[in-house]
């Protein structure tokens, strides 16, 4: 029988016996997960109570090498027994909602396990114990979800954090951590956040969207989907380019599937969030310092690696400073078929933001210099937006051509044209090819990519 089984055989045997009243226990209350919750004080006094009981009698940090579904599976049913024995009037649903919500409680992230649960939910944004926020189908809507207190909030950030090695606390009062699924987490607690713990989790499925569900969602149309694709096979360098939420890792992912099964790759990410489905891939992941300030492993430091591991392209997952100059420098080296992800608005935008970037290696490089260095890396912008109401459309593709006296010359070749908004809100528009043939054709071309040869004709390809 293992620690476990014996401490709930011992629990059982206390509540046989009457020696364990959960009358005389005194724990804090959960916070409510459903509707009505917070009404019901008799259901929330009995839950606490039982949780309280388990709390007394596991040492839940013995089990940690148990199989997680054997640990819940033998938790349950000690729930189940106290529910028996300490409230027979429990309803079946009251019963079963009890039960789940203290599994939760005791094993998983407490008040927030119906909405990671949910797979309509994208974006879950703790603004403080009492205000929770979830975006659905790009809506963002107040969530009935509550934690107990502060407290409450700052026990679950640190079972999230605690999980991957690291802390927060008043001294490092900022984190980035992931969870199983690999969701994106980042922390914010006092004294900086000022009303309260924060806590913010974008959700990726647990299989990465492919292109047909791109299409289906009309993100872009089968002609830009064809140009990307060979663009990625003809090995362009890609830049995509999006504000927050825009949907730029979800291409990224969705993009990566046109690479050959037998190439080398390296992927370097502050959070890892790309889900490529090749076999010869190296997932690499930056470091914070830990609590001294030292022990830091940069996204800079990890691209100067990158070329050292004979990598046939390099993915970096976001681009936010100094990496960007060995990044291009990669893609100007042998490197070629790259691809990257950076905030911008526009694919000008872009181009000023990689500059920037550039300039915060410290490179000491004239501007012109600087930008026949981005010139002739980058081949193709991609960007992405998140309009009005929440649709994510792929609004432009645009080339990257030569430099004119000291301005990159940009040549758009598809793009989204929005037209309005409906009587809900949202952006409609349409896809327009602009009737510019783009210059890496030959290239496609000497890679047996052909693109039939309409495709760039001057015309609206799709009304959304």
């Amino acid at each position: 029988m293992s620690r476990l089984q014996q401490g709930i055989s011992k629990l059982n045997s206390l509540n046989n016996q009457g020696g364990g009243s959960l009358s005389r226990l005194s724990a804090p209350s959960f916070g409510t997960t459903g509707p009505g919750g917070g009404n019901d004080k008799k259901f929330e006094e009995l839950k606490r109570q039982i949780h309280a009981k388990l709390v007394e009698r596991l040492d839940f940090g013995k089990f940690k090498e148990m199989n997680s579904d054997v640990m819940r599976r033998d938790i349950r049913r000690a729930i189940e027994h106290l529910c028996d024995t300490e409230n027979p009037l429990l309803s079946r649903p009251e019963r079963e909602r009890l039960i789940e919500e203290i599994l939760d409680e005791a094993l998983g992230l407490g008040p927030l396990e119906p909405l990671l649960k949910d797979p309509s939910v994208s974006e879950i944004m703790v603004n403080g114990p009492k205000k929770i926020y979830v975006e659905r189908r790009g809506k963002i809507e107040k969530s009935e979800v509550v934690f107990r207190d502060n407290d409450h909030l700052l026990q679950i950030i640190d079972r999230i954090v605690s999980k991957i090695g690291r802390r927060v606390d008043e001294t490092s009062p900022l984190c980035d951590a992931r969870l199983q699924d690999g969701s994106r987490v980042n922390a914010v607690i006092p004294p900086i956040a000022l009303d309260g713990a924060s806590l913010s989790i974008r959700r990726f499925g647990t299989t990465p969207l492919k292109l047909e569900d791109l299409l289906g969602y009309k993100a872009f149309t089968p002609e830009m989907a064809m140009l990307l694709e060979g663009a990625i096979k003809a090995r362009l360098n890609v830049l995509i380019s999006g504000g927050t939420g825009s949907g730029k890792t979800t291409l990224l992912n969705t993009l990566s599937a046109f690479i050959p099964g037998d190439e080398r790759l390296v992927t370097i990410e502050d959070a890892a969030e790309l889900q490529l489905q090749q076999d010869h891939v190296v997932r690499l992941e930056t470091r914070p310092p830990n609590i001294e300030g030292k022990g830091a492993i940069t996204c800079r430091e990890l691209v100067k690696n990158a070329l050292r591991m004979r990598p046939d392209r390099i993915i970096v997952g976001e681009c936010r400073g100094g990496e960007s100059l060995d990044m291009l420098q990669a893609m100007n080296t042998g490197h070629s078929g790259s691809m990257t992800t950076l905030h911008a608005n526009t694919p000008r935008d872009g181009l000023a933001r990689l500059e920037t970037m550039i300039l915060m290696a410290g490179a000491d490089l004239p501007i012109k210099a600087m930008r026949q260095q981005i010139a002739s890396a980058v081949d193709l912008i991609v960007q992405v937006n998140r309009l009005q109401g929440g649709p994510r459309k792929l609004t432009s593709i645009t080339e990257v051509m030569n430099m004119e006296q000291d301005i990159i010359i940009l040549q758009e070749i598809f793009r989204f044209r929005q037209l309005g908004v409906d009587q809900n809100s949202r952006a409609y528009g349409q896809f327009e090819a602009t009737g510019v043939r783009p210059s890496f054709v030959p290239r496609l071309e000497a890679k047996g990519i052909k693109l039939p040869s309409n495709m760039f004709a001057e015309r609206v390809l799709m009304k959304d």
